[in-house]
């Protein structure tokens, strides 16, 4: 296996066709010239050595030369085997809440982009833990299985939705359920951390907590929005709210942050509840309770022995960049007795 280090280099072999254009027009010149004074014939005849074939080979053995000094450049890195290695962290499952209600304004931009803000940011405080998602309303849904590639969890999380999954309310006992069933190692410290506004909770909570307790997995939960609440807004094609949503008697909806039910789960687990209304604050929050928590060791498989490879490519650029200042116009000895291209010999 391989990868490029800095693959934007590779731009620079667009001046290879510039230096050959430029080549030719030379050459075009030159004959141009040539041919006011006498012609071609003549000129043989004053300069016998001289080769018509060698600057075309000392042109491929610069553009040879400037092609591996680019590469160098890029920096290819060649990967040999799968290695394990052992880490120290958390296992760490963020479930978050995409129902609609999540949608209401009450905190800017609205409840779940907030969120995603703030899982962002505790996963940037990061370190060796492992982190999975899921995502939950009437239902749960995994969104991403354990991973230590942090990048790869923040596409996740931003491309997460209202629309993924189908029933709506706020399910916490299935999301707490299936993300207890995310951590695949027995003897790793594990942690919940769930966001939501709290309304509309299901049945079963008890049963769910009960069920994290008993497999050792503590649950952090943040609570988006206001208890003043807001109106969920219903945007048309163009992003522009068309209007809001109502209920069976034309009302318009106001959805509020229920935080009782998010600090029972909480208290429930020996964790604690936090107010998701100032990102920077719940990053702290989570930072000093991941702090308390035993980190435990674990082992995940990677790429190893990545070794860059840039030295060859520049050794045999220099390389030729040598050849092609040894490289005379002039024709050679030994191939001009070849007549390898069947040239006129002149007396």
């Amino acid at each position: 296996m391989f990868e490029l280090e800095s693959p934007i280099y590779f731009y620079l072999l667009a001046l290879l066709p510039i230096i050959v254009a430029l080549f030719l027009f030379n050459l075009f010149w030159k004959r141009k010239r040539q041919a006011i004074f006498a012609d071609l014939e003549l000129f043989n005849q004053l300069a016998p050595e001289k080769s018509s074939f060698k600057p075309a080979l000392k042109l491929g053995v610069l553009l040879l030369a400037l092609a591996c000094i680019i590469i160098a450049l890029v920096n290819p890195k060649m990967g040999t085997k799968m290695e394990t290695v052992k880490r120290q962290g958390i296992d760490i499952v963020f479930a978050v809440d995409i129902s609609k209600s999540m949608l209401a304004e009450d905190v800017a931009p609205n409840r779940l982009e907030k969120t995603k803000q703030i899982v962002s940011q505790i996963i940037n405080q990061l370190g060796n833990d492992r982190v999975g998602i899921v995502g939950y309303a009437g239902s749960a849904y995994p969104v991403l299985p354990m991973t230590t590639d942090y990048s790869i969890a923040k596409m996740y999380l931003q491309s997460m939705n209202t629309n993924m999954v189908s029933s709506q309310g706020t399910a916490f006992n299935d999301a707490i359920q299936l993300a207890v069933d995310f951590f695949d190692v027995k003897d790793t410290s594990k942690l919940i951390v769930l966001i939501s506004d709290g309304e509309d909770h299901g049945d079963g909570v008890e049963d769910a907590v009960e069920l994290a307790k008993e497999k050792g997995v503590r649950i952090i939960t943040i609570g988006v929005g206001t208890e003043k609440g807001g109106p969920i807004p219903l945007r048309d094609d163009k992003g522009t709210i068309a209007s809001y949503k109502k209920d069976q008697d034309g009302q318009t909806v106001i959805t509020k942050l229920y935080p009782e039910t998010l600090k029972k789960i909480a208290d429930n687990t020996k964790s604690k509840y936090i107010a998701g209304t100032v990102t920077k604050d719940v990053v702290e929050e989570v930072k000093k309770s991941l702090d308390k928590i035993e980190k435990s060791e674990f082992e995940s498989q990677q790429i190893a022995d990545f070794e860059s490879q840039y030295q060859w490519f520049l050794a045999l650029g220099f390389l030729l960049l040598l050849v092609d200042v040894f490289l005379l116009e002039k024709k050679t000895a030994w191939v001009q007795k070849l007549n390898l291209f069947n040239e006129k010999k002149h007396a």
